[in-house]
């Protein structure tokens, strides 16, 4: 064969190039002696062909390590069912399954011929370019040089790392990190599969596109976006982030309502990405009736904690408690702030701030409807078994009947409680300390140091018998100014130091029952609870402050004390008893139930009227839990009557069905009950609040919610209506509703919000 004929066969074969010549090869096979061994047209080899794009000289053995690093990084590696390579010319021809990959970008394509003195490959033929940031283009052909990084390509399809896509007559590519398109159309909408030449729910289309995969851009001049397409809006210039940002500093989708109290609004949110570490978003939301609000929200990562602070204000027209202006304008604002930082693997620090201007700006303007705001600054830390907290509470009132100089704030709150390692026979101590100062600028003041020490012993006896007994000592003193006498309010108030001791012993006796079956394994288990303690503990010097939210029911019927707090206790020989009852199944579903009941030898005037545990008997607490399923569940707890079983408080929580039908219906039924100062109570309190969603299509859903008092003096309290559509590339979400609640200028309102999205543009 001659030198001629050898330079332009045809070769199954693989060879190694470095520094534009080739190193060795192996198993190298000519078109002719194939022809010999296997007949024609039904044998092909691969090829696996390493070849330097730059001429470079050949690499000796002194070449360095970094030297080496770069040639190989240049190197181009190249798949082929066939190749025709031609060594005096320069010229590399390949076809079938063609794949070349070269600085991580890789080229398939029916064919490609690669000059390689002028470092050109062009390629045609359902062309495909994969770049290393994870895009992918498609094209009719291809034409590259200096590493793939300059071209032409002609019937461009390119799909960005979020899977949105640029469609482009022509395309250039340059220096690897611009790509100019003309005549283009971006969509991150899937096409419908029936109709796949219908135009996508929206689209940009362009006069020219540029994507700078440096800058991280993507530009459009001349622009029209179109919906279903039909031209919306025309832009001259437009630009958004690519997919490969997380963040960038930019205006988010704006919102648009309406309502009756504040007219239209229309709020919109510019974001600030000041640093890796820190960003803030600024939401000017104005309002026809309600003048311009300034909001926003800033956040930093402080590397051992998180900060953000949300604060707002508006210059607007004074207000009396009707709503009717009045001479003059005032600033009205709030600030809100919370913090977490770590101060080692066992101490931890923050803080919550909530302040308002005055009681009615948050409800006015939508920001909050809570009646109460709270500081609160703590530290905490935690090592194995020990805990210490302290903390320091600060309240604004903003209801109508709020004296803020008698709403108490308490400096400090401190806490220490340890459990000790497992000593004889299981038994084990614990040992709590609880600090407060609590001042008032007009009334009662109160500061408490309580210390309490027990003494556990758990244990198991013949035939499954599960025993627990303890031993319970606790001391608090109390230093008081102003306590009035909650059994005579007229006489005087009570100041200086008082006290108690108080030791109490409990002994605790479970059986668990355990019956298996196939399906589904059953436990019922008794409790017998007996606690023995003296009377009385809660004289008329020591003041209530943190125990005023009491509620008899399932979930402290077997607690030592029923309180919430520290300054009540619960005193006398009582017994609590009940059974509880569980089935599970092998499938996941359960339901479990409890009922019970306490006992005591004496009345204990410490629990009002309607508490349920003021008589020698109280009324039967319990709860009944069924969770066949994830898309059924059911909650009810109650409290009936001791002697006429009728109900006292029931609470129902149901919630069930798919996706295209939820529903989820809330009642609660809450009995008149008194406190120990008070003559009269509030009346029964009857609420209901059900919603129901259904996802009726992939992308639609439609939802609606009620809240009603149903006492005798209520009615609706609101409601609401919304729709949604939401796909990979828009949303659409709009809400109407009514609230019924007057709070002085804060009177019933009408409301209409609406969202608009276009998804992956910023």
């Amino acid at each position: 064969m001659d030198s001629s004929r050898n330079l332009h066969s045809r070769w199954n074969c693989k060879f190694i190039s470095f520094g534009g010549r080739i190193m060795g090869f192996s198993k190298c096979i000519g078109s002719q002696m194939l022809e010999k061994i296997y007949p024609k047209n039904i044998f092909t080899f691969k090829l696996i062909f390493f070849l330097l794009m730059t001429g470079l000289n050949l690499v000796n053995a002194n070449t360095s390590y970094a030297e080496r690093n770069q040639h190989f990084h240049e190197n181009v590696l190249l798949f082929a069912d066939e190749v025709i390579y031609d060594d005096k010319k320069g010229i590399i021809k390949a076809q079938g399954n063609v794949e070349i990959s070269q600085a991580g970008r890789i080229i398939i394509a029916d064919s490609i011929v690669y000059r390689r003195n002028n470092d050109e490959l062009s390629a045609r033929g359902n062309v495909t370019l994969m770049e290393p940031s994870g895009e992918v283009a498609f094209a009719n052909y291809v034409k590259l040089k200096d590493q793939m990084k300059e071209g032409i390509l002609d019937k461009l399809l390119l799909i960005l790392n979020d899977n949105s896509r640029i469609s482009a007559n022509s395309a250039k590519r340059i220096n690897g990190t611009r790509t100019e398109m003309n005549k283009a159309v971006y969509s991150p909408c899937e096409l419908c599969p029936e109709n796949p030449d219908e135009p996508p729910l929206w689209q940009i289309k362009a006069m020219k596109v540029i994507h700078d995969l440096k800058a991280r851009d993507i530009a459009y001049r001349d622009a029209w976006i179109e919906f279903y397409g039909m031209p919306f809006l025309y832009t001259p210039y437009f630009q958004h982030p690519d997919p490969t940002v997380d963040r960038r500093s930019g205006f988010l989708a704006p919102s648009y309502s309406n309502s009756s109290s504040l007219g239209f609004e229309l709020t919109t949110p510019y974001y600030w990405n000041i640093s890796p570490e820190k960003d803030a978003t600024f939401a000017p939301s104005f309002y026809t009736d309600g003048g311009a609000v300034l909001s926003g929200e800033y956040r930093e990562h402080l590397g051992n904690g998180e900060i953000r602070i949300s604060p707002s204000i508006t210059y607007t027209d004074k207000l009396d408690d009707d709503g009717n202006e009045i001479n003059g304008n005032e600033f009205r604002g709030h600030l809100f702030s919370d913090g977490h930082f770590e101060i080692n693997d066992i101490w931890e620090w923050g803080y919550k701030f909530e302040r308002a201007s005055d009681d009615t700006y948050l409800r006015r303007y939508r920001i909050k409807s809570e009646d109460t705001l709270l500081t609160n600054p703590y530290i905490e830390g935690l090592n194995g078994s020990n805990y210490a907290a302290a903390n320091a509470y600060f309240f604004q009132g903003l209801e109508e009947n709020d004296d803020q100089g008698q709403i108490p704030f308490v400096f400090p709150l401190a806490e220490f409680s340890h459990i000790s390692k497992p000593g004889w026979n299981g038994s084990y101590r614990t040992l709590k300390t609880n600090l407060m100062l609590l001042q008032r600028l007009e009334g009662t003041d109160s500061r408490r140091f309580s210390i309490e020490g027990s003494l556990h012993l758990p244990t198991k006896s013949k035939g499954g018998h599960l025993w627990t007994g303890s031993l319970n000592l606790r001391a608090d003193l109390y230093h008081v100014n102003n306590v009035i006498n909650r059994r005579d309010p007229l006489a005087n108030t009570s100041s200086g130091l008082t006290g108690r001791i108080r030791p109490t012993a409990l002994l605790e006796w479970r059986y668990p029952l355990i019956k298996r079956q196939k399906t589904v394994n059953h436990i019922l288990e008794p409790v017998v609870q007996g606690i023995f303690s003296p009377y009385g503990g809660n004289p008329v010097e020591i003041p209530n402050e943190d125990s005023q939210n009491f509620e008899f029911n399932d979930s402290n019927l077997f607690s030592k004390s029923r309180f919430t707090g520290l300054d009540r206790l619960e005193s006398g020989p009582r017994i609590n008893y009940g059974i509880r009852y569980g089935a599970y199944g092998a499938s996941g579903g359960r339901t479990t139930a409890l009922i019970g009941q306490s006992a005591r030898l004496k009345d204990d005037d410490t629990f009002g009227l309607g508490s349920g545990l003021e008589d020698h008997y109280s009324d039967y607490v319990g709860r009944l839990m069924v969770e066949p399923s994830n898309y059924f569940s059911l909650a009810y707890r109650f409290r009936l009557d001791k002697k006429t079983i009728e109900a006292r408080r029931n609470e129902i929580t149901l919630r069930g069905g798919p996706d295209y039908l939820k529903l989820h219906l809330g009642y609660a039924l809450l009995d008149e009950q008194l406190s120990e100062v008070e003559t009269s109570g509030f009346a029964n309190r009857e609420e209901m609040v059900t919603s129901v969603v259904s996802k009726f299509t992939d992308f639609w859903s439609i939802s609606a919610d009620l809240r009603r008092n149903l006492t005798g003096s209520g009615g609706t309290v609101s409601w609401s209506s919304g729709l949604k559509y939401e796909d990979e590339c828009f949303l659409f979400v709009t809400k109407y509703g009514r609230t019924f609640t007057r709070d002085r200028e804060v009177e019933p309102d009408d409301t209409l919000i609406f969202k608009v999205l276009l998804k992956n543009l910023g």
